[in-house]
Order: structure tokens, then sequence, then C-alpha cells
């Protein structure tokens, strides 16, 4: 099958190359799909797309106009891609539902350490033999409530983690884990609850119209003065302009972020001699309180192996004239599921 693999990275090529071992004619570029860019899938029966392309109704008409049959995304979230209008025109839609738990899960972990400790600051103070420890306080996470926000698989392997840590935990989801209550101590309440008795709240919801925005002022206005949040799911589940504004009267004591509400058309470039006009990412950018990483929360060996097989698989099944299991369908929206 002839598959065009738009924003194609240099970090993905060699695990999708080697997946592949020369069944499908794999097609790399760096563009990202758009409505600009949709021509280039001329002749190509099949796309394969990233987290940050744009497979909306317009794009997903053009694709089927120049013959495309199936997207398969390199990815887990799909709010990307309009599965209504990807159906109605006969377009068949696979993800990569759980290409590592582990690899995001840890990665919140490690922004989450990096912001307590002060890793950032004092890394930069030592570069320049810098030795001083003033303002480098950080806490024990030791008995400290850790609100996971969506227990899916994803906020599963945080659980874990912070049960590691000797953590007092909550949780909200609307399908509840008895596993993880009755071996990790988990206890589910109300989001109120939540956002009222947490010292840290790490995110892992999907977005969807339940939970976009669903970190608000009405949200922060119930946290703690000294909450962190952590936010490795999808950046529009917090409202950016609400979130600055509490940092800035210090309502919470920080943010430590993976991804960002505004990021399509940044994140994943090289911006440094092109600074974004993003009033909000400046800001946040110029909190001491605030770590920013790029996306990268997927980026480890195993993840990347993963993503590229049960890409590959997809294709494979399509080829076949099989179904894969890993198919997209329209659903009811659901309020505030899990990852």
């Amino acid at each position: 099958m002839k598959v065009l693999v738009y924003s194609a990275k240099p970090f993905e090529i060699p695990y999708l190359e080697a997946a592949n071992n020369g069944r499908h004619q794999l097609t790399f570029i760096k563009n990202a799909l758009s409505s600009e860019t949709a021509i280039k899938a001329i002749g190509y029966k099949a796309i394969s797309m990233f987290s940050s392309d744009d497979a909306s109704n317009n794009v997903l008409e053009k694709l089927k106009d120049f013959g495309v049959k199936f997207v398969t995304l390199r990815s887990v979230g799909h709010d990307n891609i309009n599965l209504f209008s990807a159906n109605s025109f006969g377009i068949k839609v696979a993800n990569v539902p759980a290409y590592s738990p582990n690899a995001i899960a840890e990665h919140a972990v490690a922004i989450l350490m990096s912001l307590n400790r002060k890793l950032n600051l004092s890394n930069e103070r030592v570069k320049k033999f810098n030795f001083d420890l003033n303002n480098l306080i950080g806490f024990d996470l030791n008995n400290k409530t850790v609100g996971i926000l969506g227990t899916g698989k994803i906020g599963s392997v945080m659980t874990k983690i912070m049960f590691g840590f000797g953590c007092n935990l909550l949780g909200f989801d609307i399908n509840p884990n008895k596993f993880l209550s009755i071996n990790y101590n988990l206890k589910y309440v109300s989001l109120e609850e939540v956002f009222k008795e947490s010292d840290i709240i790490s995110i892992h919801l999907p977005l969807n119209t339940e939970t976009h925005h669903l970190i608000d002022k009405k949200a922060l206005d119930l946290m703690k003065s000294n909450c962190i949040i952590v936010n490795t799911a999808r950046g529009a589940v917090i409202n950016t302009k609400d979130m600055i504004e509490a940092l800035e009267k210090k309502h919470v004591l920080g943010l430590a972020m993976d991804v960002y509400e505004h990021e399509r058309g940044v994140f994943f470039k090289d911006c440094s001699l092109n600074i974004p006009k993003d009033d909000f990412l400046i800001k946040l950018n110029a909190f001491p309180n605030v770590i920013i990483t790029g996306h990268q929360a997927f980026l480890t060996d195993e993840a990347l192996n993963n993503i590229a097989e049960t890409t590959i698989y997809n294709l494979d099944c399509w080829n076949k004239n099989k179904s894969s299991e890993n198919e997209l369908h329209i659903n009811l929206p659901k309020s505030k599921a899990s990852n």
C-alpha cells in the first residue's frame, strides 16, 4: 500500500522503517497535514498523521477527493481528527491506543520533581559554578495528597508511582478502577474535592467537550495556594488565560506542563530564531514556577517502537481488507472519560 507519512520526524523514521520491513511504500514528508498540504496525498491510498496535524472536515473532504481511504494516527489522542466527517466520507481511521503509559506517567513525575526541587534553576547556577542554595527549597512528596484526574492506562501508572512515594491518593474518573482503590488506596471523590484537597493535581484526561477548559478560574479558585498542577494530557484541558492569572496572583504554587493549549504550529519546531508571537506562551515561559517541555512525554525507545509497530499493523490489516481493533468509531460524547 502507498502511504504518505505527514509530520515525519527524523527520530521516528528509523522506527517506522524497521517496523514496516518493506511491506508498504512509505513516503516521509516533514509537512504537517493541513488544508494546504492535503494535496500532497494525491496518489496515496493511506496517510499517517501526527498529533499536531489537522484532519478537520475540510481536510478530510480533500483527502477523500484525492482517493485516500485510510488514516492511521501515530498517537493515542484523536481530538485533531473529525471522526464524523471521516465516517461520512468512508475513510477508516485508527490510532495507537496504548503505546507506553509508563513513558507519559514517568515524564509527569520528572517534570513534577524538576519543578518542586528547582532542578532547572539549580542546574543553571551550577553551570556558572554558583552553588548558592537560596530559593531552592522544595517539599517531600511523602504524605502529600495527589489528585489524579483520569485513571485509565496512564493515570493508573501515575497512581502506582505516587503510591510508591507515600502519597495520599484521590482520583476522579467516570469509570472508577477498583483495583487501584484496593491495591493503592486510591479514593475516588468529586472533582470539587480533588481541587480542594490536593497538594498536587496530575491531569490524564482526553480532550473532549466535557474536559475542555476543565481547569478554569472556578476550579483554580478552589485549589490550595501551595498546589502544583501537572499536565501531560492535552493543553486545552487548562484555560491558559485563567491559569496565568492564578500564577500571577499566587493562587497556585506552580505548573508543570508537557502540552499547551495553543501548541499547534509551535511545538515540534525550532522557533529559537523566530520567537512565536504568543503572549500566553511568553508569559508562561517567564514564570520561575512554571516548567514547560515540548510535548515530549512519549519520547522513549519503547514508546517509539510501539507507535511504529501499531501504525504498520493498522496498515497491514487494511491492506488485507480486514478491520483493525484500533479503528476509531463515532461515539456519543463521554463526560470526562479517562485517557
